[in-house]
């Protein structure tokens, strides 16, 4: 790792302080600068209210990370593009497809780096898991993807709003760890949305998917879930079960635990960056984000108790 980048962050929320901060500390490949938060301020760096007055003020910065709600998402990345700057996106990357393929083209125009992250997929068993069921033959796919959202998202209001995707905002994890571990697309079928009465996106879901060869993929979202997580996907195969849990933490094998290296999804994904950029390349994988949009088109929406926001 040779260059440093000039990096600011947009969006100082609790994944930039418990994530992301920490790992742009630990990457001698960047070096933050800067950052723009409404309500919030990083220590030792030069703070702005908003994106518009950080690129203003900050004409050698290299590279903005984003991570503020997805439904301001948009507007942000087309301006740090448009000022020259290579874009992360937090997960879910913007409030639509259409959205973040508008964004991928444009980046690709200016000729700068856009890298849509979906930071399960730095889960230490997903990889494992993908080399070995690349040879096996599937005969079903099941995920439990089940939490509190009070304990996850305490007094986050965008997310029961429309573009806060709601349970899918952890839901989508799952989304980005079975569209890269499964060795063919995967295509939804149907949906049930179990959605408050006082809100805009679902509280739970469950959504019926079958892969390009038939293979049944089964997904049931859950924030009502508690007090332990349960972030679990199991493949059956002809070869045994395989069995992905603690969000990717935990992999077993038709029987037998499979030794992984250590966690460091966020560290990786910054180290994901520096190289996009290093080699003026892109990643940009709207799947998961289709299957969400694809859950909202298709699903049919049952009104619940409402959630009290």
């Amino acid at each position: 790792m040779n260059a440093s980048y000039a990096l600011a962050v947009v969006g100082v929320g609790k994944i930039a302080r418990d994530q992301h901060l920490p790992a742009i500390a630990a990457n001698p490949g960047f070096t933050l600068v800067a950052a723009a938060s409404r309500n919030a301020q990083v220590e030792s760096v030069r703070n702005y209210t908003d994106i518009g007055a950080l690129l203003a003020a900050e004409p050698g910065l290299d590279a903005v990370s984003l991570c503020a709600p997805p439904q301001v998402r948009y507007a942000q990345a087309l301006a740090a593009l448009r000022d020259g700057k290579h874009v992360m996106l937090e997960k879910p990357p913007g409030a639509s497809v259409s959205e973040v393929e508008a964004l991928r083209d444009l980046a690709r125009a200016h000729g700068r780096t856009l890298f849509a992250t979906w930071h399960s997929r730095y889960a230490s068993a997903v990889e494992p898991a993908r080399a070995w069921l690349a040879t096996r033959t599937i005969r079903a796919v099941h995920v439990r993807w089940k939490e509190d959202v009070r304990r996850w998202h305490p007094g986050q209001q965008w997310i029961w709003e429309p573009g806060g995707l709601g349970v899918f905002d952890p839901g989508i994890n799952a989304l980005s760890i079975v569209t890269r571990m499964l060795p063919r697309e995967v295509l939804l079928r149907g949906a049930t949305l179990h959605v408050p009465a006082d809100c805009s996106t679902p509280i739970a879901a469950e959504l019926d998917c079958i892969d390009t060869d038939g293979v049944p993929v089964r997904a049931e979202f859950d924030w009502r879930h508690g007090p332990v997580e349960q972030w679990e996907i199991d493949v059956e195969t002809t070869d045994g079960l395989l069995a992905l849990s603690e969000g990717g933490k935990r992999l077993v094998i038709a029987g037998e635990p499979v030794a992984l290296a250590p966690e460091r999804e966020y560290p990786a994904l910054y180290e994901r960056f520096h190289w996009l950029i290093a080699h003026g390349a892109e990643d940009v994988d709207v799947r998961p984000l289709r299957l969400v949009a694809d859950a909202f088109l298709l699903g049919r929406h049952v009104e619940v108790e409402p959630f009290g926001v």
